[in-house]
């Protein structure tokens, strides 16, 4: 078998977890204007259509400036823009509604391919668009009158929902009608975020062109809690792209709402989308509102994850070796971080009088340099000062310097409850280290 295969057969399995995570989720998607006309925006379509054949309830709402430029840019008009809304007057009106139209019938024919040799090919999805969004005039800004440019009153859940449990896919554009029977021209971030609350959304995917937010090094971030989220909009939003900034908010404002995630991604990187989806870290970068990694105390059925965690520093003897009958006994001893259902870091303490040893932490190969192993001695440190332990103490052999850092003095073996001295091992030598709490 080649490296090739391998590789997507250990992908494969490792995908499986999601799918059936997946299967029967409502997701969101935001796809600006910019995606249509992107070389990726083909992949995107695929991705999309292979998401629905594995039961992910879809609703695609998608942008049009570049269309709606294009479109007045023929007739020699262009647009006055307002805290990043377009003015629509009634002169304008016709044309951004016909540059509307035109892209939504552009997703929705790539949404409706069934070409042999492709992705799409048995595919046969149906598309339904209509007045899922109930629209109303944004009124005067700053005192700019945003004429026929509105904002979501509301969503008709219940037709939406109709065309979903149909197995449809819900393509909504960013134009409303209101209860007079006006058009109005909208934000299609605003419409995703408000279908996205309305339908209590799983998940809300906003395209973006970069892969997601960076810090001020140029780094990647790759989750932002909400409070994070608002921080950094506070900070940073003016100096990211304002489609970026957009994006963002749509994202922390949709799980300030109740949504558990939104996630970031790039329209212009293939595959960006099953990945962010299929496996552990994506691609983009993600919002959430609930515990994205939690910190826990384990449980009897974590003993599996801990012993494949401990395994690999067990065969290189930088841990004693614990059996599965030994864990079990002691897993109450044991507090476990955990990501997407899987063990990434643990840590055990086990107290003696009013000193307590810290003892297996550990965290993923994959996870490490992230804080994650100082997040989980801070919990640990917690937990001990509420047992009455006055100091922890630790016994190293490689890990000596790591443990400094996080205050920890080293000490000699008298120093130890005599309890534990006795237990010592000599022929392992480990360093002792004692952090008072």
């Amino acid at each position: 078998m080649s490296s090739n295969t391998q590789d997507y057969v250990k992908w494969f399995r490792h995908s499986s977890p999601y799918i059936n995570a997946h299967r029967g989720k409502t997701f969101v998607l935001m796809l600006p204007g910019e995606a249509l006309v992107h070389p990726n925006f083909g992949n995107i379509i695929y991705d999309i259509a292979l998401l629905s054949s594995l039961g992910v309830r879809l609703v695609v709402v998608h942008g049009a400036r570049p269309q709606i430029d294009a479109r007045l840019a023929e007739a020699g008009l262009t647009s006055q823009f307002h805290r990043n809304l377009r003015v629509t007057d009634a002169d304008n009106l016709t044309r951004v509604t016909q540059a509307i139209g035109q892209a939504r019938i552009q997703v929705e024919a790539a949404l409706s391919t069934g070409v042999p040799n492709s992705p799409m090919h048995g595919a046969r999805m149906q598309v339904l668009s209509g007045n899922f969004a109930v629209a109303m005039p944004h009124g005067v800004l700053d005192g700019v009158d945003l004429q026929h440019t509105g904002k979501v009153r509301r969503v008709n859940t219940r037709s939406l929902n109709t065309a979903l449990d149909s197995g449809a896919i819900a393509l909504l554009s960013p134009l409303g009608y209101s209860t007079t029977g006006e058009a109005f021209n909208l934000s299609f971030s605003d419409v995703a975020s408000h279908v996205a609350t309305a339908l209590r959304a799983d998940k809300m995917l906003a395209f973006v062109e970069a892969d997601g937010i960076r810090d001020r090094e140029g780094q990647l971030i790759r989750q932002l809690a909400l409070q994070e989220c608002r921080e950094y909009l506070e900070s940073r939003g003016e100096a990211i792209d304002i489609d970026l900034k957009q994006a963002l908010n749509a994202c922390y404002l949709t799980c300030l709402q109740g949504v558990p995630r939104a996630q970031l991604m790039s329209y212009a990187t293939d595959g960006a989308l099953l990945t962010e989806l299929f496996t552990r870290d994506g691609l983009g970068t993600m919002v959430h509102s609930d515990s994205y990694e939690q910190l826990r105390r384990a449980t009897i059925d974590d003993v599996g994850g801990i012993l494949e965690l401990l395994a690999p520093l067990e065969n290189e003897g930088v841990l004693v070796r614990r059996s599965r009958e030994l864990l079990e006994t002691e897993i109450e001893r044991f507090h476990v971080l955990e990501k997407d259902g899987t063990i990434i870091a643990c840590a055990a303490i086990y107290p003696f009088e009013d000193s307590a040893e810290l003892a297996c932490v550990v965290t993923h190969p994959d996870y490490r340099k992230g804080g994650r192993a100082a997040a989980l001695l801070g919990q640990m440190e917690t937990l001990a000062r509420r047992q009455g332990i006055k100091r922890l103490f630790v016994l190293t052999t490689q890990t000596a310097h790591w443990f400094i850092e996080q205050g920890f003095v080293q000490a000699q073996l008298t120093e130890l409850p005599v309890a534990r001295q006795s237990l010592y091992n000599y022929q392992r030598n480990s360093k002792i280290f004692i952090k008072a709490l």
